[in-house]
């Protein structure tokens, strides 16, 4: 499957944050489906392919993830260092976007694999400019390992 159709997998529990992120997806013109769960067991549950996420073709091994720090339960933190000691997701693409700016979470979270940190825009604006940037960066000239 091609990384055009591959979805992202988004990692956030505020219903505020994942209605601007699905706006700010279309006002980028991403073809690539945005998949959204509210906390970090589900985030897991989704990529090892378990409980309602086992179906894979209905719900494919994402072509990167967007990860929020600050979930109820397993941590953002947690749920990345999970996900760096499974062998099969090691080199998933992982882009923290949190509305966090301590300087240790940042460190911890490229200690744990984080390929980006980002702040998370406050405006939605700067938001879909953000999105625009991923779907340049990210989608546009970066290869990814296949699924």
């Amino acid at each position: 499957m091609a990384h055009e159709k591959r979805p992202i997998l988004a990692v956030e529990d505020n219903d505020d944050d994942q209605f601007l992120l699905r706006e700010a997806w279309k006002a980028a013109g991403i073809s690539n489906p945005l998949t959204i769960v509210e906390n970090g067991e589900q985030a897991c549950e989704y990529l090892r392919g378990a409980g309602p996420y086992a179906d894979r073709d209905a719900y494919p091994l994402p072509a990167l993830v967007l990860l929020d720090i600050k979930l109820p339960g397993m941590s953002g933190l947690e749920t990345l260092a999970w996900l760096r000691a499974q062998d099969n997701l090691r080199t998933l693409p992982v882009i923290i976007l949190t509305a966090s700016t301590w300087p240790e979470e940042v460190a911890e979270a490229y200690t744990h694999g984080a390929s980006s940190f980002v702040i998370k825009p406050s405006a939605a604006q700067e938001l879909t400019d953000f999105v625009a940037a991923l779907k340049n960066y990210w989608l546009r000239f970066n290869e990814f390992t296949p699924p």
